[in-house]
């Protein structure tokens, strides 16, 4: 397995125009809205949030709200994942990539901000360099590889659902088996949250979550069939899991 640093990405927007059926414009102004949002806003409180540290009352709900999501996770993927090879696509500071490495799995944790990536790097255990390779850039990029599953916790819910059916799309040659991801539910609480957060000046807003039905979904891929899994709810966080299949 070789280090994060040995891995080649492509330049992730060597496109002027994307072609029809192709990710356009849409999708890379929300990457680097998100990018920006992480490096130059949210860092600090995101390495909090994933560490032992006390936190509010509303952070703690969307901690225990990730441990149980990265629970639904886990219960997706084979017991044994020796020899398996997993793209945690947003993988932040890298939680989910150890608890996989610890599975047996050979893990590429990319992520879009680079300095997540310096947390995760940070965070690695030592008896698990071997097993985990961290980059940052576009989880779409192709000099990453082949992966027998990729999981994305909570990294596709700031796109449209017509991004999202095409960023499946793009994935599906490089995936030899499933897919597990997360989006925002339309439940009446996101669409509220979502509706009053239009309201703020865009210099002052971080990347808005879209709420969308697995349906939307499903109905947005053209190369694979979309699957409902298990929602978490806990507190302010509200995520749903799906399951995406070529």
């Amino acid at each position: 397995m070789s280090d994060a640093q040995d891995i080649r990405l492509t330049p992730p927007y060597a496109e002027p125009q994307a072609p029809p059926g192709a990710l356009g414009s849409g999708y890379h102004a929300t990457l680097d809205r998100v990018e920006d949002y992480f490096d130059r806003t949210a860092t600090q409180t995101w390495e909090r949030l994933t560490s032992d540290a006390p936190v509010s009352g509303i952070r703690a709900t969307v901690r225990a709200g990730r441990e149980r999501m990265r629970g639904v996770f886990l219960y997706q993927l084979p017991e044994d994942l020796t020899g398996l090879r997993i793209l945690d696509a947003g993988c932040g500071t890298g939680a989910l990539s150890t608890e996989m490495a610890r599975l047996g799995a050979e893990v590429v944790g990319v992520d879009i901000s680079p300095q997540l990536i310096d947390i995760a790097q940070r965070r690695k255990p030592k008896d698990l360099k071997g097993s985990i390779s961290y980059v940052a850039g576009d989880m779409l990029d192709p000099a990453l590889g082949v992966f027998d599953h990729i999981v994305a916790m909570d990294s596709l819910i700031y796109y449209s659902a017509k991004d999202i059916g095409r960023i499946l799309d793009k994935i599906e040659p490089r995936l030899r088996k499933t897919m597990v991801f997360t989006v925002a539910p339309r439940t009446p609480m996101l669409m509220a949250m979502w509706k009053a957060g239009k309201l703020f000046p865009r210099a002052d807003r971080s990347p808005t979550m879209i709420p969308h039905s697995p349906r939307k979904i499903a109905e947005a891929t053209q190369s694979g069939a979309v699957n409902t899994l298990e929602r978490v709810t806990s507190g302010f966080y509200i995520s749903q899991a799906l399951e995406f299949r070529p």
